[in-house]
């Protein structure tokens, strides 16, 4: 892939490529921007090739055109190109090679702090901050930023993956990138030219996800052996080792040992300046 924006599949390959023949949602709407989001994959192997001046400033602006609660914008994100800080992040995620390759290596942040220094300017010290619903919001705001700055870039015909594992160890990675009190890394993301391509990865049949009026989980095991099976052959094809969705939920989540130190978590954040009162 050279930067081109990927050739989008017609609405029923893309839809069959996300679900399954077998669980092909009815036709409705389409059109090019439907048809780029049903095309997202993961990349896990990128060129060194350097991205076109301007890029990281795009995705950016992509990023900060997304809902903000509030318009509060309690998110920051952390360009990291030092290879030294890189190894750090890549060791702390359990040793993804991909973080030191791709030629722009992003760190998302929920970040009260600014907002913070705001009202200590404004001589109004902000009382709301200290609570767990203020934390939520700033991740949440990271996310939303950066999944329309992954969005911008497929479009410009790059590949992308999040690194949750930053979440590992958050205090290091703090202490890697010079945090302030407030602000903490939940994600990690990798952008660049795909030197290995992915084949889309199915999902859950909507049935499974979609409840009208009351929740209802009575189709739910039927579903799940479906996408077990479905996700089965996935694995299979691309050579993965938790072979059906059941295995990965439980090899996952099975074990506070699965959790790789994230079971920490919030008393690492509390460390970090968010009493999650």
């Amino acid at each position: 892939m050279d930067g081109t924006p990927r050739i989008e599949l017609g609405k029923e390959a893309a839809l069959t490529a996300r679900y399954g023949a077998a669980a092909v949602p009815p036709a409705g709407p389409w059109n090019a921007i439907i048809g780029h989001l049903l095309s997202h994959r993961s990349i896990r192997g990128f060129k060194p090739d350097p991205l076109p001046e301007g890029t990281l400033e795009t995705l950016i602006a992509a990023g900060q055109s997304a809902a903000t609660s509030s318009n509060l914008q309690t998110w920051s994100v952390v360009v990291v190109d030092d290879p030294a800080k890189r190894a750090v992040l890549a060791e702390v995620a359990g040793g993804q090679k991909h973080i030191l390759q791709c030629p722009l290596f992003l760190v998302f942040l929920a970040d009260t702090s600014r907002n913070e220094r705001l009202g200590i300017a404004a001589g109004h010290p902000l009382e709301g901050l200290p609570f767990l619903e203020t934390f939520l919001v700033a991740a949440i705001d990271a996310a939303l930023a950066a999944q329309n700055a992954v969005v911008a870039a497929e479009a410009l015909g790059l590949g992308t993956v999040y690194i949750g594992a930053l979440r590992n160890d958050v205090v290091r990675v703090a202490e890697t990138l010079g945090l302030p009190p407030g602000a903490v890394g939940v994600f990690g993301l990798c952008v660049g030219y795909v030197a290995q391509e992915a084949e889309i990865k199915p999902r859950l049949a909507q049935g499974a996800i979609v409840h009208r009026e009351v929740y209802d989980a009575s189709g739910e095991p039927a579903h799940r052996a479906a996408y077990d099976a479905l996700l089965g052959a996935y694995s299979r094809r691309n050579e993965m080792s938790a072979d059906t969705w059941t295995q990965r939920v439980v090899s996952r989540n099975g074990t506070v040992k699965s959790l790789r130190g994230r079971d920490l978590l919030k008393s690492a954040l509390r460390t970090l300046g968010f009493p999650l009162r």
